[in-house]
């Protein structure tokens, strides 16, 4: 390793073809920036060669090159080696899971599979159903129906519909397209037939999976990844959804082997609240989901939950019923969405053991319902599915037979590499993709990793979790917002602030809903927090931002899939929501939210540098993203991966005038400073003592650092600091951010004279 990882900064890369570029060349550029900033490595966004067009880079098409689009291996080198004369390090995404095959001919691999079926070279890459088609042919639900087959045209040794483009095999081209069709490899069918016949990503069919577990696969597709290490170009990797794999465990393993003992591995692992990180695994940490709900959710205020609580009942979203509401969304997903895939995994059961039962399907969604992790076959989760079999059986006695079978076929590897991969895929569709977007008492806990039920996070519980990261993942990644949180951190911020006057937001509520009825009062609910989380203090709306919420507004009603959904648009619905909001944007509502936002933006400030000064100094190795060193309003993507305005930055960090930046630049260039501090020194809570020292949240790291921030200030603001203080360690301290000297007890008041955050070292070290 180059460098030790000590922070990252993460930049979303895209080539020309997608439009606003970003590619190596415009990173190397912003490496001053970076370094004075405080960063010790950037974090790019997948390189490898992504689908023509790609905004994201997640659609890998051939995962053995550079993108050439981004710069190609030789942009890679000279970014690396500008980084390196700078002091700075490369992280680099990679996506194990799966491959882009929405236009077959951009993925050879994907190619010569159609092409030339089980006898391609590259057949055992892709984890393909031969059986669920009689006639043994790989079944492709692309077409709008059955039906459009009969428009396939021949086209010299391509098959043609519009768009859509598939291979011939050898010596079959002759006759018309649909006579040509039924000669092939594969079968196109429609997309709504709920059948498909390869493993795809979740439910995206234009994304297919990779058997990792195969020597063969591994190796071709991070033959280049080991090049990077070989040649000493990255530091480590983010591994992208790792669960999504047959035998995670055993893929990291060969992954650790592959990048050596050195290398900085951290991995998209989702956490449940409780749920700790293997052990076992070779790996550094997660990507941070876990530590933003705790960092973001110190700041929400727990006396708001009964009244939110009852605002939403009272429009139209029973509260009390969430959790089984939860449950049959993830029925749902399982028996609809994911139809194939639990069609598949019965097969597999059934060949397994050898017997089969009518109820076996719905036993296997039942009890995947009733599992709260995305899968549970690592180490130090081995008896939570048996747990989980006994909690179905106990609620459903009739189930207890067919349960029988799923838990023998279990010890066979197939069918339980199924079960977990299925249950993963679930989990994301019904909570990520459809409840996060429904429940509406306080959007900014609908978050990837989150849990909207627990209703914030005590400091109790923020610190043991702090100091138990310390102790068995001090290098795991903490992060406040990435390329797929639901809200950026300054709109989760100021949303959270709403659960320090909550009665008031009732109260506005109930008035808006009167003068400007929804068409739907939970729907509007949902999107009035949302709005209010992005709204522009001045109050001008520009067209840009009209564009953003109603795109926003788009999403969000389709992914709840309560009125509308992608499938299954419903226009009437739709244009109404819109209409609404436009009824919002240009009317009375415009003028009240101007003045709440304005009422409330100290406070939603105070927070953001709160939970973003702990981010960057709890234990854990910080992720920044792009641009969220200055104010941000982005919500879901592809809202938060729009360009970002780095001259601006640029400017703001030399005059350190912007509260935020000031935050970052000092939180990063002291962890550059006193790197052994926050890589390896211990946490420790420091406890306010007063009336007010609940609205006190500090910790020591080892014995040179100190950071304090300030809570729910709506309630401080009305009652004071009073006698409150902050018990110093012995020493003198000086505060980084505004260079004030502390020793001893000090008062609150004092202490947070300029800034609701401090970030003091020992003057004596």
């Amino acid at each position: 390793m180059a460098y030790p990882v000590l922070s990252t900064y993460r930049l979303q890369l895209r080539g020309p073809s997608a439009g606003d570029a970003f590619t190596f060349a415009d990173a190397e550029k912003l490496l001053d920036y970076l370094d004075g900033l405080g960063v010790s490595h950037l974090y790019l966004s997948p390189i490898l060669t992504a689908a023509p067009g790609s905004t994201h880079g997640y659609d890998v098409t051939d995962p053995t090159t550079v993108s050439e689009e981004l710069g190609g291996p030789d942009g890679l080198a000279r970014l690396s080696e500008a980084a390196t004369a700078r002091g700075l390090g490369l992280i680099v995404d990679i996506v194990p899971n799966h491959v882009g095959v929405d236009q077959p001919e951009n993925n050879r691999w994907w190619w010569d599979v159609l092409r030339h079926g089980r006898e391609s070279a590259y057949a055992k890459f892709f984890d393909i159903d031969w059986s669920v088609d009689p006639g043994g042919r790989i079944l492709l639900p692309v077409l709008g129906s059955d039906g459009d087959v009969a428009d396939l045209t021949v086209d010299g040794e391509t098959l043609r519909l519009g768009d859509l483009a598939f291979p011939i095999a050898p010596g079959t081209g002759d006759g018309a397209g649909a006579e040509v069709h039924d000669r092939q490899h594969y079968k196109l069918i429609g997309w709504r037939s709920g059948v498909c016949g390869y493993r795809r990503f979740f439910s995206i069919t234009s994304l297919a999976g990779l058997r990792q577990e195969d020597p063969a696969v591994f190796e071709t597709s991070h033959a280049e990844v080991a090049r990077w290490f070989r040649d000493g170009l990255v530091d480590g990797v983010r591994i992208d959804h790792p669960d999504g794999l047959t035998d995670p465990t055993g893929y990291l393993l060969r992954l650790r082997d592959l990048v050596g003992p050195q290398a900085w591995i951290v991995i998209e692992k989702i956490l449940a609240v409780g749920e700790p990180l293997d052990p076992a695994l070779p790996v550094n940490g997660t990507t941070g989901y876990d530590v933003l709900r705790e960092v973001g959710g110190i700041f929400v205020d727990p006396t708001g939950a009964e009244a939110l609580t009852e605002l939403v009942n009272t429009q139209g979203f029973d509260y009390a019923g969430a959790p089984d509401l939860l449950r049959q969304l993830k029925i749902s997903a399982g028996t609809t969405t994911l139809a194939s895939e639990l069609a598949r995994l019965h097969r597999s059961i059934v060949t397994a053991i050898g017997a089969d039962h009518p109820q076996l399907p719905d036993a296997v969604v039942a009890l995947l319902g009733n599992v709260g992790v995305y899968r549970s076959d690592y180490q130090n989760l081995s008896a939570l599915l048996s747990a989980t079999i006994a909690r179905t059986v106990t609620d459903q006695p009739a189930l207890a037979a067919p349960l029988e079978l799923v838990s023998a076929a279990l010890a066979v590897a197939e069918p339980a590499a199924r079960l977990q991969q299925l249950c993963g895929a679930m989990t994301a569709k019904s909570v990520e993709d459809c409840y996060f977007y429904r429940d509406p008492r306080l959007v900014s806990l609908n978050e990837v990793g989150g849990e909207p039920a627990h209703f914030g996070v005590s400091a109790a519980e923020f610190h043991r979790s702090a100091e138990v990261r310390g102790r068995l993942w001090p290098r795991s990644m903490t992060t406040l917002s990435t390329h797929d949180t639901k809200r950026g951190e300054d709109v989760r911020a100021r949303i959270g602030v709403l659960s320090q006057v909550p009665s008031l937001w009732a109260e506005f509520v109930t008035s808006w809903q009167t003068t400007t009825p929804a068409p739907d009062p939970a729907t509007a609910l949902f999107l009035l927090q949302n709005i209010f989380g992005v709204w522009p203090a001045d109050g001008q709306i520009t067209e840009q931002l009209r564009t953003r919420l109603h795109a926003y507004t788009e999403k969000a009603i389709r992914e709840a899939a309560w009125h509308t959904s992608w499938n299954d648009p419903d226009t009437e619905f739709e244009d109404a929501m819109h209409t609404w909001l436009d009824a919002i944007l240009d009317g009375p509502v415009a003028t009240e939210l101007t003045g709440l936002v304005v009422q409330l933006e100290p406070h939603a400030h105070g927070d953001a540098l709160g939970q973003k000064l702990l981010a960057l100094t709890v234990p854990g190795i910080p992720d920044v993203y792009q641009g969220t060193e200055l104010w941000e309003d982005s919500l879901v993507d592809p809202d938060n991966r729009r360009p970002v305005d780095y001259s601006a930055r640029e400017g703001e960090l030399e005059r350190l005038s912007h509260p935020k930046i000031r935050v970052v630049r000092a939180a990063l260039q002291a962890r550059r400073d006193r790197p052994d501090t926050f890589l390896s020194g211990g946490y420790r809570p420091v406890l306010a003592t007063g009336s007010a020292a609940h609205h006190v949240v500090a910790f020591t790291r080892g014995s040179d650092v100190l950071v304090a921030v300030t809570r729910w200030t709506v309630r401080l603001r009305h009652d004071g600091w009073g006698d409150t203080m902050l018990p110093l360690p012995e020493g003198g301290w000086t505060d980084r951010l505004t260079g004030a000297r502390f020793s001893g007890p000090t008062p609150a008041g004092v202490l947070f004279g300029e800034l609701p955050v401090v970030l003091l070292e020992s003057s004596d070290a």
